[in-house]
């Protein structure tokens, strides 16, 4: 079937080329009726502009490449989810790729991604050598690391205050009562993961605790690997009455481990998670967990991205967001 063209609309509206070219790039040159008329023409002939050719004249593809670690992780789709809200409301589409923490993997699609032209690039990175995997690329694309602490790396990132978040979750559980709480989940790897485990650490110090730990030895944190690592840890002697899971996910897999061996949550032990995925407020579960912004961390990710587009600016900045508490029904008082 012959594609309609540019020149096909403006034969049917009996008007010039250049006048179809202001009516969908809503110039002000035309009238607004002239206009609707003509986008209802294209509407009737089923066209689709040609964005490739507008991107040469525009030097813009308005196209924001996203590389995820893991699309099926809760937590990554929700984020995914804000990002492409935000990204549509400032005039621009979302390019969505998954590196599956694939170092390797998350190089090709990032050339991918500047061979398709993409105005910037949003990147959860694989692993803490991700920043210097790429750092040839970056002088090429503005780019926006999300979720993972850069440190002093001289290029844009937001993220949460993880340390902080793991000092707030071990404080509430204190208060609480606790004196013996196990932090569920602490797996290397990863910057954020190193920065939740030393401030539940440092917490538990200044409160005169000893931390105590379930170490996470997969790649990653799911409801399964929880499950599994929660099993395992069931069957020894409990001496804790609080476990501080290291994600949402692992927390959900605790618990159920915990319901198959007839273990009350928060009756017998409290359980509090991070992230504050969509599944932890549902009916049945209602997990208390540290609650990682996220529509506010694809907001300022998103708007730190497109102002260095726009601006073309070549500084970077450093974004660290405050993360909350939810208290819902899985922590309970000590008796």
């Amino acid at each position: 079937m012959k594609s309609v063209t540019i020149k096909d609309v403006a034969k049917a509206a009996g008007v010039s080329y250049s006048t179809v070219s202001r009516a969908l790039t809503g110039s002000p040159e035309i009238s607004e009726e002239t206009r609707e008329r003509i986008l209802q023409i294209c509407r009737e002939m089923n066209y689709t502009t040609n964005t490739v050719a507008r991107s040469m004249v525009m030097k813009s593809t308005k196209l924001l490449g996203l590389i995820l670690t893991s699309v099926n992780n809760p937590f990554m789709s929700e984020l995914a989810y804000y990002i492409d809200r935000q990204a549509r409301e400032r005039g621009y589409n979302i390019i969505l790729c998954n590196s599956s923490r694939d170092a390797e993997q998350e190089r090709e699609l990032f050339e991918l991604m500047m061979g398709r032209q993409v105005d910037g690039i949003l990147i959860f990175p694989s692993g803490m050598d991700s920043y210097n995997k790429l750092r040839a690329y970056l002088s090429r694309v503005p780019t926006v690391f999300i979720g993972e602490n850069l440190r002093e790396a001289p290029e844009s990132y937001v993220s949460v205050d993880n340390y902080r978040g793991a000092q707030i979750g071990v404080e509430y559980l204190y208060s609480l009562g606790h004196r013996n709480i196990l932090y569920f989940g602490r797996r290397r790897g990863s910057t954020t993961h190193q920065l939740r485990a030393e401030g539940y650490a440092d917490a538990c110090r200044r409160l005169g605790l000893t931390p105590q730990y379930c170490n996470n030895t997969f790649s990653s944190s799911s409801i399964k690997y929880g499950y599994q690592m929660a099993k395992q840890l069931f069957s020894q002697k409990r001496n804790y009455s609080a476990i501080f899971a290291a994600t949402d996910t692992n927390a959900l897999g605790i618990m159920q481990a915990a319901e198959e061996i007839g273990l009350k949550i928060p009756e017998e032990l409290s359980l509090l998670g991070f992230d504050n995925i969509h599944d932890s407020g549902l009916p049945r579960i209602e997990l208390s967990t540290v609650e990682q912004p996220k529509k506010m961390l694809a907001a300022v990710a998103v708007d730190t991205l497109i102002d260095k587009i726009q601006n073309e600016l070549t500084g970077y900045s450093h974004r660290i967001l405050s993360p909350t508490l939810i208290e819902r029904s899985s922590c309970a008082r000590v008796k």
